[in-house]
């Protein structure tokens, strides 16, 4: 199962459990990959024989060890080379991700080595998602979703969702980024005392400090 198809598959079920809990479902994850669900069952059946994921029919889609351990290497691969083109080539956040979709498949391991190294072993990438090590360990902080925080509550933006890259434009044109601490109020959010106006559907793709 050396294939980008099967690493796709594997970081896609793997990047779906990273802020919930719920297990992925082969329909959600066609959706996710743009593919047709007949695709899906089948590329399921095949990552199960080669014993990357663990599936019944009609249920959900888990990770193996073996396979979690394939899926933190190209969540790794991704999510350095997102950072290596916001740090050295001036990418804007909202750029990243479909290049790194291409490039993660393409360079070496000694290649990915070097940017880790020249970018001093970063932690987390630029939508603030942390990055495995080389061993594939992951630290990452306790969080809650904007959209379920309590009013009162007190948190650092940790992560915004790059799915969307108009979405993540109007996120940084509203003054607000990762590492910015905020209160959630009755009207929204509130940054250096000043209340921000966030567009449509961003208190579902942000994640603050629980």
């Amino acid at each position: 199962m050396a294939s980008p198809a099967a690493d796709d598959y594997l970081k896609t079920v793997y990047a779906h459990t990273e802020w919930q809990d719920s297990p992925i479902t082969p329909s959600q994850l066609a959706a996710k990959l743009g593919i047709a669900p007949s695709s899906v069952t089948e590329m399921v059946k095949k990552l199960a024989a080669a014993g990357l994921v663990s599936h019944v029919p009609y249920g959900a889609v888990r990770l193996t060890p073996t396979g979690e351990a394939r899926a933190l290497a190209m969540v790794r691969r991704h999510r350095l080379i997102e950072t290596w083109l916001v740090q050295e080539f001036d990418y804007s956040w909202d750029e990243v991700h479909d290049e790194a979709e291409v490039l993660e498949h393409t360079i070496s391991d000694r290649l990915l080595e070097g940017i880790d190294s020249r970018l001093g072993h970063p932690r987390f990438d630029p939508h603030g998602d942390a990055i495995p090590d080389a061993a594939g360990t992951v630290v990452r902080e306790p969080f809650v979703l904007l959209a379920e925080a309590p009013v009162g509550h007190t948190g650092r933006v940790l992560r915004v969702d790059d799915r969307d890259p108009a979405l993540l434009r109007e996120i940084e044109a509203s003054g607000l980024g990762v590492g910015h601490t905020v209160i959630v109020t009755a009207e929204g959010i509130e940054l250096d005392g000043a209340r921000v106006t966030l567009p449509d559907g961003a208190a579902e793709a942000i994640w603050l400090t629980a």
